[in-house]
């Protein structure tokens, strides 16, 4: 009798140990990583500008007065409960059209759809020394509205700001708090809009490819979706039928050692 109960215990536990391990390989990132593993970044992570994209383009000199009349104005603004009213400070920007281009004082219609802002800071740089303008210009482009959003299994959904022109999948996925246990690491989601088209790329977070992929660094307004697994869409699925998941599992399971004692003490 007590080998047949050692028998059970040791089947259950081999169960337990089985599902921890497939549970392991669910849920780990990077999974065929090896030790001391190096890669050669081979992706441009540089940031393009395109439509829509805000920026904000400052022109120092060593006369300020010189430069006065290409730099944008600070604006007071407060959010409040009925819109903005004065507190806090913003600075205005360009907006860049559908066509890509915005309009600079002196230099009129520039076209900067392509270009990194290190490219179009240069380019204002030489252009206002061309023309005379301003001879030690030196110009600042930043984005001002450089945002990524993450949804689904995640900690901490929400839309966020990148101060940086280099964020990546891993990084957004960290602001958002991390996938829950119930996120599907082998089919992220990045939503991507560029050059008029959205595309939907899938990305394996257990692999080490993932760093490969164009969508390894993100751009901006793109957006991630963690898909739920199916024990997740199992949970929802049953709570809707107002019945509780885990009394559910712990049922199946208690059924399962059921079988296998009756099998056992036969």
């Amino acid at each position: 009798m007590n080998t047949k109960i050692s028998h059970l215990v040791y089947i259950a536990l081999s169960l337990l140990l089985l599902g921890g391990c497939a549970s392991q390989k669910n849920i780990t990132y990077m999974q065929d990583v090896t030790r001391n593993y190096r890669q050669t970044i081979v992706h441009d992570y540089d940031v393009r500008i395109n439509s829509d994209d805000l920026l904000s383009i400052m022109v120092n000199s060593k006369d300020p007065e010189l430069v006065q009349m290409f730099n944008l104005p600070m604006v007071s603004y407060q959010v409040t409960a009925t819109g903005y009213s004065g507190g806090q400070y913003r600075m205005l920007g360009y907006l860049v059209d559908p066509n890509g281009n915005i309009n600079f004082p002196q230099l009129g219609e520039i076209n900067v759809r392509g270009l990194t802002r290190f490219e179009l800071s240069e380019r204002i740089s030489r252009e206002l020394k061309e023309r005379g303008l301003v001879n030690d210009a030196v110009v600042t482009v930043q984005f001002l509205n450089f945002k990524v959003s993450v949804m689904g299994e995640v900690g901490r959904p929400g839309t966020f700001d990148v101060d940086s022109d280099r964020i990546t999948l891993l990084d957004a996925l960290s602001l958002a708090g991390d996938l829950t246990i119930y996120g599907r690491r082998d089919n992220v989601k990045v939503i991507r809009e560029e050059n008029g088209e959205r595309t939907v790329a899938l990305v394996d977070l257990r692999s080490k490819n993932l760093m490969n992929s164009p969508y390894y660094y993100l751009k901006q307004n793109d957006i991630v979706y963690v898909e739920p697994n199916k024990a997740r869409a199992g949970q929802r699925e049953i709570n809707q039928n107002r019945s509780v998941s885990t009394f559910a599992s712990i049922l199946s399971v208690l059924a399962s050692l059921a079988s296998l004692a009756v099998v056992i003490f036969r």
